[in-house]
């Protein structure tokens, strides 16, 4: 099997590289430096160009405009990565019986529901970041080729640009914080990320036809939800910090992009269909932090 890994050099994409090497032919791409290729995932043709090149029975895309506020002053190119190129890889997906991993966002909800969001709750993005990656998923899911849209949430690890390393910069830097306390969901690890996409791969049968059936957005989260303020807490805890914490609402906090006030998500889809059990965010944290 020959999986074709976009966009390496990401938080996400550095723990795929790690995980999916055991199951096949790995090929990687990057935006700037390292990889197998060079690739700048704005340019379509250049997409276009690397999937006739490598010819992949998987791709599992990782390039993602990701930078919300900044999604916001550059709506053109968030949805050339965001909202365009799942178009491209899924309709070069189809014409070669190619399967697609590709990576959502619990943004493509507004958060005004009070209760877990399932698969099958309609999206109402409120943010450009939020509506680009909802136009690429649903451009993914009209291609008609096999593909999986895994719908992640609050993602962090120690590596990149995240939540988890901006706390711990400034919580080494202050002696008091305003976090926000009225936004919900479940921070997720790139790693149990990676983790669960290579299980999926593992478990995914051969037939095309197969294939084709399991397709469809599928819920990625850890067990349990807490707030921005909640996480913070976690992580100053967890790395032995001192800095003094207080829980304020959103609007004490205003951002150029909105961000939905619930972005829990139910997981029991992912689970049932791949035999998978989520550990809980905080098992994951302490992990990531390495207790």
């Amino acid at each position: 099997m020959r999986i074709l890994l976009l966009g390496a050099s990401g938080q996400v994409g550095w723990e795929l590289a790690r995980t999916l090497s055991v199951l096949g032919e790995l090929v990687t791409t990057e935006r700037d430096t390292g990889g197998d290729l060079q690739l700048d995932g704005g340019d379509l043709g250049q997409v276009q160009a690397t999937l006739d090149s490598v010819a992949p029975d998987v791709i599992v895309n990782a390039t993602a405009h990701t930078a919300v506020d900044k999604a916001e002053s550059e709506p053109e190119l968030a949805m050339r990565l965001n909202g365009e190129m799942p178009g491209v890889i899924g309709t070069w997906a189809a014409a070669h019986d190619a399967m697609v991993i590709h990576y959502s966002t619990d943004y493509v909800f507004d958060g005004s529901k009070e209760a877990t969001y399932v698969e099958t709750d309609t999206p109402n993005p409120v943010s450009v970041y939020g509506r680009t990656k909802l136009e690429g998923d649903q451009a993914l899911l009209a291609s008609g080729c096999a593909a999986i849209i895994l719908r992640v949430s609050w993602v962090y690890g120690m590596r990149g640009s995240n939540f988890l390393l901006t706390m711990r910069r400034l919580m080494q830097e202050r002696d008091a914080m305003n976090i926000v306390d009225d936004q919900v969901g479940a921070p997720t690890w790139c790693r149990t990320i990676a983790q669960v996409t290579a299980t999926v791969l593992a478990k995914l049968p051969d037939s095309p036809n197969a294939r084709r059936a399991l397709s469809g957005i599928y819920h990625l989260a850890p067990g349990g939800s807490t707030s921005w303020f909640g996480f913070a807490s976690a992580i100053r805890d967890g790395l032995g910090l001192q800095c003094d914490l207080h829980p304020i609402p959103a609007s004490d906090y205003p951002t150029p992009a909105a961000r939905p006030a619930n972005s829990r998500m139910a997981t029991s889809k992912l689970e049932n269909a791949f035999g998978l059990t989520m550990p809980s965010w905080e098992q994951d944290l302490k992990r990531c932090l390495g207790g």
